[in-house]
Order: structure tokens, then C-alpha cells, then sequence
């Protein structure tokens, strides 16, 4: 039976009452998300930050400047989820350890992710944003490392595009391939352009 708005506003509550790895977390679980039946174009990171947990909002931090930069989006439509889905590989912040934040929790994507999908059949492209979205999406398929994935995207093409994290950490990493900037950018502009316009 195909999803109505009103079953996946069902389905959305019950996913952010969600408690099944509170015990595993350092705050109380604040899943934060972002879908609707009418969007075009999912976008899936990895888990919120400290900054995202405190607000609720999906990549309200520097990282998400750098996405939006990146989608040359503004704030309006990026955050309009009538066009764009968001929903991490993870719903609530995972805590922090000494190499930064600790891993998306693994219970959350096998057990939301399928049911959102099923809710959002207008999905036309997903942006895998960081190596945990290409890895549960992607499976055997990803390659050994993020590089190597990320520049396989003709690959995964039209369902799938793979990103780098647009975390500032990864500031080298842009140095180092300065082809995802020449070769990849302008393609994910106009694709995620060409969605929004609809």
C-alpha cells in the first residue's frame, strides 16, 4: 500500500520518540530529521553533531555551510523538506571521543531507513555524504576507501552520489583531489538544481 502524508507524519513521530540506544548515548536521544512524500532529493550523513543536538536543525553548524556551499543552496531551500529529505546514517548525536565524534550508532539505519524510504517515493537522487551513508547504502559495492568511491560516482549514478564529509577537517583531503571540486561539484550542482526547480 503506497504511503499517504499522514502515515509518514506517523511513522516520523514514531521514529523521533525513538529510545532503542539511549543507554549508548551521552545525552538524552533527540533524533533529528528531516522527510516528506514530495521530495526529490535525500540527502544521508552520518550523525548529528554536538551543535545539531542542541538545536534540532540538521547541519546547522559549519559543515552544513560548507554542504549548502557546495549544493549552492540557501538556507530557505535546503531546509524546505517539501524538495529535500535529510536523514543521517543515525538519528541522535553519538558523543565525542579522541578523534573527534564517536561513529553513528548501528541500530539506527537498519531499523528507520528502510520504513523512510518506502514513505518517500519521489526520491530521485541520494547524496551519500562521508564513508558511513556510502558504506550502508552502497555495501560491496563502495570501493576500500571514501577516495576511491567518491571518485567512482559515474558508478552509482543516477540513484546515488557519494561525497566527502564537508567537515573542515577534511580540508587536505579537498587539497589533495582537487578533481572533486573541478569534476564533481558542478556536476552535483546541476543535478540538485535541476531537482529543486520541480
Amino acid at each position: 500500500m503506497p504511503f499517504s502524508a499522514d502515515t509518514l507524519s506517523a511513522l516520523l513521530r514514531e521514529v523521533r520518540a525513538c529510545t532503542v540506544c539511549a543507554a549508548h548515548l551521552p545525552n538524552p536521544p533527540r533524533p533529528v530529521l528531516r522527510a516528506s512524500s514530495t521530495a526529490r532529493l535525500l540527502i544521508v550523513g552520518q550523525a548529528p553533531g554536538r551543535r545539531v543536538h542542541e538545536s534540532g536543525i540538521p547541519w546547522n553548524d559549519p559543515s552544513g555551510d560548507r554542504l549548502r556551499d557546495w549544493l549552492q543552496l540557501n538556507r530557505d531551500t535546503f531546509y524546505d523538506e517539501s524538495r529535500i529529505a535529510i536523514i543521517p546514517t543515525a538519528f541522535c548525536y553519538p558523543g565525542s571521543g579522541k578523534q573527534g565524534d564517536l561513529p553513528p550508532r548501528p541500530e539506527c539505519a537498519p531499523l528507520w531507513h528502510p520504513r523512510l524510504l518506502a514513505a518517500m517515493p519521489q526520491i530521485e537522487l541520494t547524496l551519500l555524504v562521508g564513508s558511513y551513508a556510502q558504506a550502508w547504502y552502497l555495501g560491496d559495492r563502495a570501493h576500500k576507501t571514501l577516495t576511491e568511491t567518491v571518485q567512482h560516482y559515474r558508478d552509482y549514478l543516477p540513484r546515488f552520489l557519494p561525497l566527502p564529509h564537508p567537515s573542515w577537517h577534511n580540508q587536505q583531503w579537498l587539497k589533495k583531489n582537487p578533481w572533486f571540486a573541478a569534476e564533481v561539484l558542478p556536476l552535483l550542482r546541476e543535478r540538485v538544481a535541476e531537482l529543486v526547480r520541480r
